[in-house]
């Protein structure tokens, strides 16, 4: 009988598990590019409606596409937010001229406004500080803006390794938020390992941070082309998770996918459902078909669970 009861206790822990998992997966975001957005015949068979769609806004897209692609999101009723990284734009003439096609050619009353990743600034903007300064999207009526979260810092703007300048953005951040009438909310960078994500949630919010966290999560794809965009995009902590998983042969020739690192993040919020961290945002490195599929799964199977 003791060990029937075990048995059935633990059917019951993991169907709690799966039902948490897909809980925290629902409602989730997910980014695609004008390019790869051009080979896709219908969204609608694979992303759930009403969704939340960024358009990456890579270096050397035209805003022609960008604008195109946001019209074809919102036309098939997707919540649509594209990138509008700072660096890119030469001047205040030209950010609201981008501003203004967003919303009169394509609808778009939602961005996520981020540095960028150049270097060096094309002209006079580069940091998203500098785009809330401007004023343009309140006066465009914007409704929603996200911006940038780093939580295990950012090489480009903190090239001491420490997390100063970043924390003192966010601070900025958080004030504008609270005189803005627009809904903010933090979308983070992916990452792997839960317990840096976990510390630093906990440290913006000792802060004084109350903005929602999207945590952005890197979708099914080769641990190689994983690696890759870890190195690329300066993460930390969670490049070491990676390189031991590297060197588990079993683990190296199957896809990654981030089940064991979403469980502890959903493991977490069960048990701190105060936390920050508020929806999940997914990186398709691996195709946006295949992380839809990924997770519209999970979600699915969670739900079931719940019943």
């Amino acid at each position: 009988m003791a060990i029937l009861n075990l048995f059935k206790n633990r059917r019951a822990d993991e169907k709690a598990e799966r039902a948490s998992f897909g809980a925290l997966l629902d409602g989730y975001s997910i980014e695609v590019m004008p390019r790869t957005a051009a080979k896709i015949d219908n969204f609608r068979e694979f992303l759930p409606a009403g969704m939340r769609v960024y358009i990456a806004h890579i270096d050397g897209t035209p805003i022609e596409d960008m604008v195109a692609t946001a019209k074809r999101l919102t036309e098939d009723g997707y919540a649509v937010m594209p990138h509008v990284p700072a660096r890119l734009i030469r001047d205040k003439a030209t950010l609201e001229d981008w501003i203004s096609r967003y919303v009169n050619d394509a609808g778009v009353t939602q961005a996520l406004l981020l540095a960028g990743g150049l270097n060096v600034p094309r002209g006079d903007l580069e940091s998203s500080l500098q785009l809330l300064e401007t004023g343009l999207f309140g006066r465009y009526g914007f409704k929603r803006l996200h911006i940038a979260g780093h939580p295990e810092g950012n090489r480009d703007i903190d090239k001491d390794g420490t997390t100063r300048l970043v924390d003192r953005a966010l601070k900025f951040k958080q004030a504008y938020s609270e005189n803005s009438d627009a809904e903010m909310a933090i979308v983070t960078q992916f990452a792997f390992d839960a317990g840096s994500i976990t510390r630093w949630v906990e440290r913006i919010a000792d802060a004084g941070v109350t903005l929602p966290i999207h945590l952005g999560v890197a979708g099914p794809t080769k641990l190689q082309t994983l690696i890759k965009f870890a190195i690329s995009c300066g993460i930390g902590p969670s490049l070491s998770v990676l390189q031991r998983r590297a060197m588990d042969l079993s683990k190296l020739l199957v896809p990654y996918e981030p089940d064991e690192f979403l469980t502890e993040i959903a493991n977490y919020k069960a048990t701190h459902p105060q936390s920050l961290i508020d929806e999940i945002h997914v990186f398709p490195l691996g195709g946006i078909r295949a992380s839809a599929d990924w997770v519209n799964e999970r979600v699915l199977k969670g739900k079931v669970a719940s019943q």
